[in-house]
């Protein structure tokens, strides 16, 4: 017996998407991957209510804004080659159309050129629109209702507060390593953070409070294979975990 696609996306939905912060997660890479300089994320109710992702990167068009959704559809890759050179975040492409399997999810998007964009609403991986519409440039995602078609992972959700606090340390992560993106988290009306284009040094001492100023040591190394840089800290500004 083959299982239905819809109850085999729903299936593999589960291993992408476990909570609303691993949506905030894809979502937001997938806006850096697209050379957003600016990235806005609105949250209601830790996730579970709305997420809403907003970019001003180069867009879709009007065919890959409905491609995009497809299970192993990719932009990001075109050869088997190419796997020996990956510099984006994702590229599976298993996210949006695990996104799209258990929640209610718009996106409006518009190529970098066109004279238009395009509007794709899908509900439990059935697409209930694919249209021409007007919209600012960039990409804006409207995740509602995650896990509505899905009761039981919907009730091994956390509190509100527990599952704010994923959808923080996902933001965290991605705004840390990224000083150069425009970033602002709004949760329930409330503009939690709202990170400017800065230095490296200057995005940590923001994130992670005035005591890392003078506590930052640079380091950097660079041999054949590899090149790394950034701060390590010193010991006295260390926590326990």
């Amino acid at each position: 017996f083959k299982l239905p696609d819809n109850v085999a996306n729903q299936i593999a939905a589960g291993e992408v998407v476990q909570r609303p912060a691993s949506v905030v997660k894809e979502l937001m890479e997938n806006a850096i991957d697209a050379g957003a300089s600016q990235v806005k994320v609105v949250i209601r109710d830790a996730g579970k209510t709305l997420i809403y992702i907003e970019d001003n990167g180069k867009g879709m068009s009007h065919q890959d804004a409905l491609l995009c959704f497809e299970r192993h559809a990719t932009s990001k890759l075109k050869t088997a080659e190419d796997l020996f050179h990956i510099a984006t975040k994702g590229f599976r492409g298993e996210a949006l159309a695990s996104i799209a399997a258990i929640a209610h999810v718009e996106l409006k998007t518009q190529l970098t050129g066109a004279d238009s964009g395009t509007r794709v609403a899908i509900s439990g991986g059935r697409v209930e629109a694919h249209e021409s519409c007007v919209t600012g440039g960039g990409t804006q995602f409207s995740v509602k209702n995650l896990f509505y078609n899905v009761p039981a992972r919907r009730y091994f959700l956390k509190s509100d507060n527990v599952e704010w606090k994923h959808v923080l340390e996902e933001f965290t992560r991605i705004a840390l390593v990224h000083p150069e993106v425009e970033l602002m988290l709004e949760h329930n009306g409330v503009m939690e953070l709202h990170l400017l284009q800065q230095t490296f040094r200057q995005r940590i001492v923001k994130m992670m409070g005035n005591k890392f100023q003078e506590a930052l040591v640079p380091i950097e190394e660079e041999t054949n294979w590899l090149k790394i840089s950034g701060f390590v800290t010193k010991p006295e500004v260390a926590k326990k975990m």
